[in-house]
């Protein structure tokens, strides 16, 4: 464990990187999205064989895959090599109480365990609500032509018209959740 780190990394510092892969990216003509690296996968996998969306030339998106392991990688020596021991999310007051009055215990993470936790994605409705919430996720990033990352930061600092029209509808998409449908499962 490095000593020298007693606090959360400050949200500007991410800002600095995630700034510095795009002009990189856009240097090299390229775009973002971590969605991308699914269809890479299937293609990889021989799914081109069965279905023409998939049949194209994966190794050009070597780099995504590349990025996509860095990330993860990358995610891992964040959080265990680079953060302070016993470190609990702060989380707002109000959150935590919303969460509470829909049974949430008071989160020691930012995943849930009354959603993440392994007994509960092995129950019907843990399954259910992660499967279904995987298939909305997976048609609607087909569908928008990209993922939440790919539009948010690729395409908008693209200037891109539609991708600014997925984001609004990406906002959109979570209030619903948010304030409709979360309250029903939970409530």
């Amino acid at each position: 464990m490095i000593e020298f780190i007693t606090q959360p990394w400050s949200w500007w510092f991410s800002g600095i990187v995630i700034s510095a892969i795009m002009f990189t990216l856009i240097f090299f003509g390229k775009s973002f999205g971590f969605s991308a690296n699914l269809r890479t996968m299937c293609a990889i996998a021989g799914a081109g064989k069965k279905v023409k969306f998939f049949n194209f030339d994966w190794k050009k998106q070597t780099w995504n895959l590349v990025f996509l392991v860095g990330a993860i990688i990358g995610g891992y020596v964040a959080n265990q090599f680079l953060s302070p021991e016993n470190y609990v999310v702060e989380i707002s007051e109000n959150t935590i109480n919303d969460l509470g009055a829909l049974g949430f215990a008071a989160p020691t993470s930012i995943q849930p365990n009354e959603l993440f936790d392994m007994e509960n994605v092995f129950s019907l409705k843990g399954f259910l609500i992660l499967a279904i919430g995987g298939l909305f996720v997976g048609f609607g990033a087909r569908y928008a032509g990209g993922c939440t990352s790919g539009h948010a930061i690729s395409g908008i600092s693209d200037l891109q018209i539609p991708s600014i029209i997925a984001v609004v509808g990406f906002f959109i998409g979570g209030l619903i959740m948010t304030f409709g449908i979360f309250p029903i499962l939970f409530g």
